[in-house]
């Protein structure tokens, strides 16, 4: 099953994919589908249900606000970040549905935060209904956010009912993958190309990749030169432009340190972690919780890792970005990308996986040192928990990002040492980490119920 680049690389709001963004577009759909079926005028009330993590972490992930967003028909790329929408429905009590049809909505008692109930489908359900000032029941659908934005409505869960996208090659496995790489002669960054090519205009997709990867080096920029307090009570400062000052002061001072390297990816991993845990525009990758990890990584290679590089500037960032993708597409196929369905390391974890084999590929590496990066990766963040503290994407979230980004550029050049060959293939690893992440307890699985969410602080 592939999965496109433009659903691995989406640009959206933090401070969560599933949690926010899939939300968002549920919403939306939903208010979509009432438009289409003629019944929007007629809609008098609505009630929004929000079961299992959804409704445990949903406050610290900004959830009930996302739903309104949706339900407005803001979109997660699009929406006025300047604008305070949610102050304007507890100032009126009145949501313009769509924009246009003004119905009387109060989010305390319309949208329902059920932390008792788990849809059987996924562990990130939602409900929405809609009523005519008579009665009618106008809808009633059940949707789910599966991981890094994307959403299902529950008849569409099964994957027999999810529409193939028709491409050149398609691939199950990175042993797929591998074997049309060879059989075609072609790079996994050029099968991707190719793929794209075929759903959409070749130069929407040159410039779209070039936006999505300006997008992430945005959100660095923005996290270096923003300060403050994050949002959600936890009172925990920006670190970002604090390391940068620091290590600005370094450079001037001529102090020779070789490990600084480190400390500028991880400056660069929390900006982005940081932008997205004050709601700011970032980039899905494959979630909006391991937003920093390949941004970070792209810089590294920008500024120490091309001068070893067959690639331009350009080209390389490109290979990466499209490497990374068929790394992410495998996970999707075979395990999942969301933290509420196999912890952390679906997210992190991937996003580690991704960079690791991104970087590899614009480093010149070769099929088998790519493949090789993206398993140590992996394999060295099986049984990675979500345990957000206050079920907020800021402890250990950020600095988790910052250690996913070394991570990856470790297991990077781990493989480009040796010469490709590897015990461990990275569908085994693939395999392993979502049985690892079925298997942990509930409570580690993005619900803010167990380990440090527990352990660390009372909220």
């Amino acid at each position: 099953m592939y999965t496109s680049f433009f659903d691995v690389f989406s640009i959206g709001i933090g401070p969560s994919s599933s949690h926010t963004m899939g939300p968002m577009r549920a919403a939306a759909r939903f208010v979509r589908r009432l438009r289409e079926d003629g019944v929007l005028t007629r809609v008098h009330s609505l009630k929004v249900n929000l079961y299992g993590s959804l409704a445990l972490t949903g406050e610290g992930h900004g959830t009930p606000s996302a739903v309104v967003y949706g339900l407005l028909g803001e979109d997660a790329e699009t929406i006025d970040l300047s604008r305070n929408f949610i102050w304007e429905l507890h100032e009126s009590d009145c949501l313009l549905l769509d924009g246009m049809h003004p119905i009387d909505f109060n989010m305390e008692r319309d949208i329902s935060l059920d932390r008792e109930i788990t849809l059987p489908l996924h562990a990130n359900g939602m409900r929405f209904r809609a009523w005519s000032a008579e009665g009618e029941l106008l809808a009633d659908e059940v949707y789910y956010s599966i991981g890094g934005g994307a959403v299902r409505r529950a008849d569409e869960m099964g994957e027999e009912q999810i529409e193939e996208q028709v491409v050149p090659y398609t691939f199950r496995s990175c042993a797929e993958l591998v074997d049309i790489c060879r059989r075609e002669k072609m790079s996994i960054a050029a099968v991707v190309r190719c793929n794209e090519g075929t759903l959409r205009p070749v130069p929407v997709v040159n410039s779209r990749v070039k936006f999505v990867h300006q997008t992430m080096q945005q959100s660095i920029d923005r996290g270096i030169a923003t300060s403050g307090i994050l949002p959600g009570g936890l009172k925990l400062s920006r670190r970002a432009p604090l390391i940068y000052k620091r290590l600005e002061e370094k450079f001037h001072s001529n102090d020779v340190d070789a490990l600084t390297i480190i400390d500028w990816i991880n400056l660069w991993a929390f900006a982005v972690a940081e932008e997205n845990a004050a709601g700011g525009r970032v980039v899905t990758a494959p979630t909006m919780g391991s937003a920093g990890v390949i941004p970070a990584v792209m810089r590294y290679y920008d500024r120490y890792g091309r001068k070893e590089s067959p690639y331009s500037r350009e080209s390389g960032a490109e290979v990466f970005l499209l490497t990374a993708s068929a790394i992410c597409s495998l996970y999707r196929a075979n395990a999942s990308i969301s933290g509420a369905e196999v912890g952390c390391q679906g997210e992190v974890g991937v996003a580690c996986s991704m960079a690791a084999a991104g970087l590899a590929a614009a480093m010149g590496g070769t099929m088998e040192q790519i493949e090789n990066a993206a398993e140590i990766a992996m394999e060295h963040n099986l049984g990675l928990t979500c345990d957000p503290v206050c079920g907020l994407v800021q402890v250990p979230c950020i600095e988790r990002n910052a250690i996913g980004a070394v991570k990856a550029v470790n297991a990077a050049r781990l493989a480009l040492r040796g010469d490709g060959s590897h015990y461990v293939s990275l569908d085994s690893v693939i395999a392993t980490m979502d049985e690892t992440g079925r298997a942990l307890a509930a409570g580690y699985r993005e619900t803010a119920l167990a380990g440090l969410a527990r352990n660390a602080l009372t909220c």
